[in-house]
């Protein structure tokens, strides 16, 4: 397995505001118009977009939500642990290749849930791949305030103290 610095290097990964490193892979050209999308998007949106994702073992992906449903797909590395919290509590996902393991290659995180992430292994690292459609924009990202969580989900405090 190439180390870590391999692939940032190899993909021209850069840092992700959330943790991690990243780059965009593709964007759709066609978009959807604002008028067709749930009014909860602020204009228009590209059909849909893919972006690289590297998680290494000493960062966290921290809890954030985007407005479009998120499809993960694992490519190789360790397994990724990612937690989402929605109206059920907690929902912990295993990312990764080992279905004995109760690992899966893809895990979708439903728009407007928070979300974040970390590797299982403490010195491996997970390079996995997110699509998001309708496509990803910087608008629609938002950051978890660790207060406003623990008010919300009281019961999960020790994944909100570590993801935020």
């Amino acid at each position: 397995m190439h180390p870590v610095e391999f692939w940032i290097e190899h993909l021209n990964l850069l840092p992700h505001p959330e943790g991690g490193f990243y780059k965009e892979t593709y964007r759709s050209t066609e978009e959807i118009i604002h008028k067709n999308l749930p009014a909860r998007y602020t204009g228009a949106r590209n059909f849909s977009t893919a972006i690289y994702f590297l998680l290494h073992s000493q960062d966290r992906s921290v809890f954030h939500r985007i407005q479009s449903d998120e499809l993960w797909h694992f490519y190789t590395g360790t397994t990724l642990l990612i937690y989402v919290l929605t109206s059920d509590g907690l929902k912990i996902h295993r990312l990764g290749a080992d279905p004995v393991q109760g690992d899966t290659l893809q895990v979708l995180v439903p728009a407007g849930c928070w979300f974040g992430a970390m590797v299982e292994k403490p010195d491996g690292y997970a390079l996995c791949g997110c699509t998001v459609a309708p496509g990803f924009n910087f608008a629609d990202f938002e950051m978890a305030r660790r207060e406003e969580l623990l008010k919300a989900f009281p019961d999960q405090e020790d994944i909100i103290m570590k993801l935020t």
